[in-house]
């Protein structure tokens, strides 16, 4: 018979799990701290207690000896005098005075060395221990103690005492105040937990069942806040208006996927038809007809708009733009294509280049393309929207290389941009010119973060815009 696999045995016993919940590690940090506050009652206590039981054996065989002191010698046998002395419950009794020591009652023998226990000295730590010695000691174990006399005159007072007696009264003494201290210290640490449990972990609770129901179901209603005014009732406000806030959000965003559906089928059905209708007027440039030829420059410019929005659309649609993969790129060369595919030109808008010899950009090539195309293609139609279709103007490109990356700057002399779009020139289907999508801004401006660099609106006005790009170098950029 094969024999049980030792990994299989262990996966099956059960696992120790301590308490892995609020309410439980609160329970037993209570019982721990009652504890901690018994001990430190039950010390000081314990050694006041063995003190004062010392110091009670004193008095009483000083008061023995001053009676005894007090009669006539001759009255006065020493059998007596030695039972006056012992009923004070010690073995021996002697007095200094002025230097002179003096044995009142002799001690018998004794089995053990009595310890000497000083109470003239003010000693924290001895008075501390004092009473867990005595507890651990010898049943023989007998006590040396020395105090200054309260009744009579001297220099000190001495005394020999068993210490099984005081052994069984402070274990009595230690047992009941125990006891009282438990009772005492359980009942507080019950109500401190009772109120940390109705003040703290009940509305913890309620908020963590909050977090749970609407993981599951967003949509679920959730319960109102309580109108407490303290932290918890701020973690519920935040949290029920947390809540209400993603609710928009998810619905909002299943409108928009929704709507973005539909879009991308009908910018897929329009795709179809402005090819069909560029191909119509392809066919229509040959035509002899005049107010052919006059039309049909207008017909391409909006179908070619059309095809630049749908276009536009579809990018801007993308959950997400692609890691730039950068090269070291030659910039003149880089603004110069640009330019030709925005459409600038030596005879309409022109370019002007103010680019340092042999200047390099690390940038991914596509998206610094559509990002200059972009800003090159809003300033000339900026341009051309104010002045007409065969306008001439320019858009400037100066760059500046620095340690940490170039920047650039791309002016026009245009009309400039309304003040209340350029508040919002960079959010999504606002247009800074007459005829845009509104997205090309809002696009570069992403393609120019994903190189972790910014594009920014430097100025505008009726001389003309300037916007400002940072491209940062790279890590690990190829030549």
């Amino acid at each position: 018979m094969r024999a049980p696999d030792r990994g299989m045995m262990r996966s099956r016993l059960p696992r120790l799990r301590g308490p892995d919940g609020l309410s439980a590690r609160l329970l037993l940090l209570t019982g721990v701290f009652t504890l901690a506050v018994v001990g430190l009652i039950l010390a000081p206590s314990a050694a006041s207690f063995h003190e004062r039981w010392l110091l009670d054996r004193i008095r009483a065989a000083e008061l023995a000896s001053v009676g005894v002191e007090a009669l006539p010698y001759s009255l006065v046998e020493d059998d007596t005098a030695r039972q006056l002395l012992q009923i004070s419950g010690v073995q021996a009794v002697a007095v200094q005075e002025e230097g002179v020591r003096r044995l009142l009652l002799q001690a018998p023998a004794l089995p053990r060395t009595p310890e000497l226990i000083d109470l003239r000295q003010s000693d924290p730590g001895a008075r501390l221990t004092d009473p867990w010695r005595t507890l651990a000691g010898h049943p023989e174990r007998s006590l040396r103690v020395m105090a200054r006399p309260r009744y009579r005159s001297g220099d000190f007072i001495e005394v020999v005492a068993p210490a099984e007696p005081l052994k069984q009264e402070l274990r009595a003494y230690l047992v009941n105040s125990l006891l009282l201290s438990l009772v005492v210290a359980g009942a507080a640490g019950g109500l401190l937990y009772a109120a940390l449990a109705f003040l703290v972990l009940s509305p913890m609770r309620r908020v963590t069942i909050s977090i749970e129901r609407f993981r599951a179901d967003p949509e679920a209603a959730s319960e109102p806040p309580q109108g407490r005014r303290d932290e918890i009732g701020r973690v519920e406000d935040e949290l029920a208006r947390m809540q209400e806030e993603v609710r928009q959000a998810l619905r909002s965003r299943a409108r928009l996927a929704a709507l973005g559906e539909a879009v991308a089928r009908i910018n897929h059905d329009l795709r179809n038809m402005l090819t069909s209708a560029q191909m119509a007027s392809d066919r229509l440039a040959g035509s002899p007809d005049p107010q052919v030829a006059k039309a049909l420059p207008r017909l391409e410019r909006a179908l070619d708009r059309a095809a630049t929005l749908a276009t536009h659309v579809l990018d801007y649609g993308k959950t997400a733009e692609p890691e730039p993969e950068r090269q070291s790129l030659p910039l003149k060369t880089a603004v110069a294509a640009a330019a030709e595919d925005a459409g600038l030109e030596p005879r309409g808008v022109r370019l002007v280049r103010r680019i340092p010899p042999g200047a390099l950009i690390q940038a991914d090539p596509d998206q610094l393309h559509r990002i200059l195309v972009n800003l090159m293609r809003n300033a000339r139609h900026a341009i051309q929207g104010a002045r007409g279709e065969e306008a001439k103007g320019k858009v400037t490109v100066e760059a500046v290389i620095g340690p940490d990356g170039v920047i650039l700057t791309i002016a026009d002399d245009g009309p400039g941009i309304a003040p209340r779009v350029a508040e919002r020139l960079f959010q999504p289907f606002v247009a800074g010119s007459a005829g845009g999508t509104g997205l090309g801004l809002a696009i570069a401006r992403e393609l120019a973060a994903n190189h972790g660099g910014e594009l920014t609106l430097a100025s505008t006005g009726p001389e003309g815009t300037t916007f400002r790009l940072v491209i940062p170098k790279g890590q690990g950029a190829h030549s």
